[in-house]
């Protein structure tokens, strides 16, 4: 009873006291346990209240006292009142322990305990599974059903797919493109969640300070890093396009993100193609070089399309563990929230002085108060499909792939909201 009336509280109540009150309901023996003691006391300090001066006849002769009739009844009024709350604590406590047992009894329940480890990985800079991470957001909730939560990093989306796909993790995120060179290769995976939307600017490609390059069109013949089979070669296919280059108009460079940077500051790669952390935010404040185009120059307003961040799980999750699925997806879109509420909140100081465009205010505050990921759809597929093709007609993956095979790919109309 308690379950459902949290679960039809109003979302407005906040996710903290929605918590509290899910870990309250499994702690149910301590307060049993409270409930006793505190009318044990109260039982304790009404008793003496009976023994007034009106109530107790001294004997002068035996030095002993006698309770008058009236007191008597009153004595035996409260003994009774005493016992009737202890025969209620009683049934009170049988009765919570059968809710106790039913809840422990439910689909979750069952599931979290033939899981018993849920094992997620995640790249550097992803800020939703980032917040799920440090706040424990994912632990709080699956806590009562005794799950445990590891947590593992990788230094690419390919990598996270990679480790799916030979049992180290259960679930991840991260760029839709790996998930089609993964694909490929025959990688076992399923796509089950998409986020909503993409930073305009959360990738980018680098050019050294004092470059000569300018344009796109100045790629021709250069150095070009980025990780193979990420976003960021998706994003440099597309960029040259634009400007009429062919992938093999440049001389590509396959390096991760650590390992290009060092190169990049020595100068021996032209060019960067970079995603979060390391475009132009706090946290690449104190990296080198200077943007030349980023997501929203090269998709305009079909970035969240184009170049959409996904969520992986195994097979066994989506098959065997649906609730528990479900509850993860949950957690990721609560966290989403919350982030994009924080990054409104900073905008917004900057805004103040000045210091900031106007339009990415409006846009943050169109977006804050919607969900952080949604259903994997038609367009979305559509959109990797498109990339997929791409791929192969540069012969960079060796067969064709359909990204709507239903092995890879989960497309559902559930919201996970609570």
């Amino acid at each position: 009873m308690i379950s459902r009336l949290i679960d039809l509280l109003p979302r407005c109540t906040g996710q903290n006291i929605l918590r509290s009150l899910r870990s309250a309901t499994c702690r149910s023996a301590t307060y049993r346990f409270a409930v006793r003691f505190c009318i044990g006391l109260v039982s304790v300090l009404v008793l003496p209240l009976v023994f007034d001066g009106h109530a107790i006849a001294a004997s002068k002769s035996g030095n002993q006292f006698q309770l008058s009739k009236s007191s008597t009844i009153q004595l035996l009024e409260t003994v009774g009142l005493f016992m009737g709350g202890i025969i209620f604590c009683v049934i009170l406590d049988r009765w919570f322990s059968q809710r106790s047992a039913q809840s422990s009894n439910t689909p979750l329940a069952e599931q979290a305990r033939r899981l018993k480890q849920l094992k997620i990985g995640y790249p550097e800079g992803m800020t939703n599974l980032e917040v799920l991470r440090t706040q424990g957001l994912l632990e709080t909730r699956l806590r009562p059903y005794g799950l445990i939560v590891t947590w593992t990093s990788f230094l690419s989306a390919s990598s996270l797919i990679e480790a799916l796909s030979n049992g180290t993790i259960d679930f991840c995120g991260g760029g839709g493109t790996a998930s089609i060179f993964s694909q490929a290769a025959d990688h076992v995976f399923v796509r089950v969640a998409k986020e909503k939307y993409t930073a305009p600017k959360g990738q980018a490609i680098l050019v050294p300070e004092d470059s000569p390059i300018q344009t796109l069109a100045d790629l021709k013949g250069k150095k070009i890093a980025f990780d193979k089979g990420s976003s960021a070669h998706y994003i440099l296919v597309r960029s040259l396009a634009k400007v009429g280059l062919d992938f093999s108009d440049i001389e590509p460079v396959y390096l991760t993100q650590p390992e290009a940077l060092p190169q990049f500051r020595r100068g021996e790669i032209d060019a960067w193609v970079i995603w979060v952390p390391y475009t132009a935010t706090l946290a690449r404040s104190a990296y080198p070089g200077r943007s030349i185009t980023d997501l929203e120059s090269i998709f305009g307003d079909k970035t969240s399309v184009e170049v959409p961040t996904y969520y992986y799980a195994i097979p066994e999750l989506v098959r065997d563990y649906p609730d528990l699925l479900k509850v993860i997806l949950e957690e990721v879109n609560e966290a989403g929230t919350w982030a994009k509420k924080q990054e409104l909140e900073a905008v917004q100081r900057l805004a103040k002085h000045h210091e900031i465009d106007p339009s990415i205010v409006e846009v943050l505050q169109k977006h804050s108060g919607e969900r952080a990921i949604i259903p994997i759809d038609d367009q979305s597929l559509d959109a990797l499909q498109h990339q997929a093709n791409i791929f192969r007609d540069l012969n960079l993956i060796p067969e064709w792939v359909n990204v709507k095979d239903g092995t890879y790919s989960l497309q559902t109309k559930q919201n996970w909201t609570y």
